[in-house]
């Protein structure tokens, strides 16, 4: 459970916003994803949100597409930003304040990031979206979420996924799959467990930050999480 006041970073997946294709932006999905947002900012909680971009492009595609390394990675950057600027767009259309930051430099559409100035975006109650990755090719979104978040301080990493939380096998092809209520940085990388990246495992460990995986499709899932009423798995030093 995390106490009101706290600060955490939401990460999200580009196919989360693709709806049940889990491609393009659907906008029902899009709704559903800001209110939730928007509920926790309501009950008083910080919210950081890094956002995958493939739903619109995803970068190890395009390498096998003949696409070079790096140029695929910063065309997958460009699709988080579009995604963050979509996000953006449906949180001030509630009434939440968000601010668009990038680690890619994109002036036009997002703030190049800083962390002072995200951080006064925190303390100015605005939902802080992180987009265009690390800024780096050859790093995921994962690794940026886990930099993000020990960046500005966030209590933990909430992990939107698509189902209930880890597995020792993909549940939607294996439905005698083991489920975890909570499991240790390091059996995470031993097991090779589907979490996040090993760089963000190792970041998120280094740095004393645990990752919640839950559904975010469930109804009012991010709230109930926040309040220990989810289901989900607690990835953290104890197992």
């Amino acid at each position: 459970m995390m106490k009101a006041g706290q600060r955490v970073l939401l990460k999200l997946s580009g196919e989360a916003l693709g709806g049940a294709n889990g491609s393009g932006i659907d906008p029902a999905t899009l709704q559903t994803i800001s209110g939730q947002v928007k509920t926790a900012v309501d009950a008083g909680y910080g919210v950081g949100v890094v956002i995958g971009g493939g739903n619109i492009f995803r970068g190890v595609k395009g390498v096998a597409q003949g696409i070079g390394r790096a140029s695929a990675d910063y065309m997958g950057m460009l699709a988080t930003v579009m995604n963050g600027v979509a996000l953006v767009h449906a949180l001030n259309g509630r009434g939440t304040e968000a601010a668009l930051v990038s680690g890619l430099e994109v002036p036009a559409v997002a703030e190049t990031y800083q962390r002072d100035s995200a951080l006064c975006h925190f303390k100015e109650g605005r939902v802080v979206v992180f987009a265009g990755g690390t800024g780096n090719p050859f790093f995921t979104t994962d690794t940026a979420a886990a930099l993000r978040a020990a960046e500005t301080d966030c209590a933990a990493i909430l992990k939107g996924t698509q189902v209930d939380g880890v597995y020792d096998a993909d549940p939607k092809a294996k439905p005698n799959a083991m489920f975890y209520e909570r499991v240790s940085y390091d059996e995470v990388l031993a097991k090779q467990l589907n979490v996040m990246d090993a760089a963000a495992i190792a970041l998120a460990r280094e740095n004393n930050i645990p990752i919640i995986v839950f559904n975010i499709h469930r109804d009012d899932a991010l709230i109930r999480v926040l309040k220990g009423e989810e289901i989900c798995t607690i990835v953290d030093h104890v197992a």
